[in-house]
């Protein structure tokens, strides 16, 4: 499976349909995702890939400082990840 680290994705299936999340890794053929609230970096939630809807991804990346750390594989706080994920909120609106 291919390296989704940094994608911002929406989930499409489940109890947490329509949150918005970030893939903070990959194990086996699951998402790591998380949203830096209900789901933190310690506990990232996983689903599959057909169950959510990719916001971002290899040819429409976000720039934004935290998703960069991310994808260099450094440690990201739940604090950055929630403020990158409102910045994509209110850009996407």
């Amino acid at each position: 499976m291919q390296d989704y680290t940094g994608w911002i994705v929406r989930a499409t299936a489940g109890r947490d349909r329509g949150g918005l999340f970030c893939v903070v890794g990959v194990e086996e053929e699951r998402l790591l995702l998380s949203d830096g609230k209900r789901r933190k970096m310690a506990r990232p939630k996983k689903k599959k890939l057909g169950h959510v809807e990719v916001l971002t991804d290899r040819l429409h990346q976000y720039d934004h400082p935290a998703m960069e750390k991310l994808k260099q594989g450094q440690a990201l706080t739940d604090k950055e990840l929630r403020r990158a994920l409102a910045a994509f909120r209110a850009k996407e609106v």
